[in-house]
């Protein structure tokens, strides 16, 4: 996910810079962008965020990684999911292409899958772009078996708009992910999923138990409402983690 441009948050962090080794379309609006680490470190948390920008330029825009840790230290990349359209905070990085250098602050942000925990069953709430570290932390939960039970209700304007869900569908066609999505505008005759804003209905089949961790990320609206919701199913707000800015 990524937040208004920023030039002045990058004291005190680690820059690299990268090459984009590949580009491709996620949904009309985004695309997962890989970069290169060649060797070079960097560490971080399933959930955590880097600033990115042009080399020759002072801007920074603020993205989470959607990358799992165990993968770039598997296979030595770091992912983004961009949001490129005309007019968006992620258009001063519209027009990169494959072979292009990005510099790369960071990580940064407390919004993180812990390593382990008293809670064995997690659920996701993600609004659009808001997968990227969701995605992160399930795929990390999964590629390392940790311990629980995951679900994820995953929202967007339409079903082209769901990002990672090939994959997010083959984690629960394995048993690995309770999967629910809902499409907030345009749905074709066809669609299965639900449809509307997320509501405290949608909520509910999903959260278990009152120990359940919950991790919330999207739009300001959701974000601000989702939250509300989980209380009232009986969630201590101490097991409720937002992404904000």
């Amino acid at each position: 996910m990524s937040s208004k441009p920023d030039s002045d948050n990058i004291r005190g962090l680690e820059k690299t810079v990268l090459t984009i080794t590949s580009l491709r379309r996620a949904t009309p609006s985004t695309r997962i962008v890989r970069l290169s680490l060649a060797g070079a470190r960097f560490p971080y948390f399933a959930g955590q965020v880097a600033l990115l920008g042009i080399p020759s330029q002072a801007l920074r825009v603020p993205y989470s990684i959607a990358s799992a840790p165990i993968e770039t230290r598997r296979s030595g990349y770091l992912e983004f999911l961009l949001k490129l359209e005309s007019g968006g905070w992620g258009s001063p990085l519209a027009g990169l292409r494959r072979g292009a250098r990005l510099a790369v602050h960071g990580p940064t942000g407390t919004f993180v899958m812990p390593k382990s925990a008293a809670e064995r069953e997690y659920l996701f709430v993600a609004g659009g772009t808001g997968i990227a570290p969701v995605r992160s932390m399930i795929a990390q939960a999964i590629l390392t078996r940790q311990r629980g039970r995951m679900h994820l209700l995953y929202s967007a304007r339409t079903p082209l708009e769901f990002a990672y869900l090939r994959e997010l569908k083959r984690f629960a066609r394995f048993g690995c992910l309770e999967l629910a999505l809902t499409a907030t505008r345009e749905v074709p005759a066809r669609w299965r999923g639900q449809r509307g804003r997320i509501t405290a209905d949608l909520l509910a089949p999903l959260v278990r138990t009152s120990e359940t961790l919950c991790f919330v990320c999207g739009p300001a609206a959701m974000v601000d409402d989702v939250p509300r919701m989980l209380l009232s199913l009986g969630i201590d707000e101490r097991r409720i983690r937002i992404e904000e800015w």
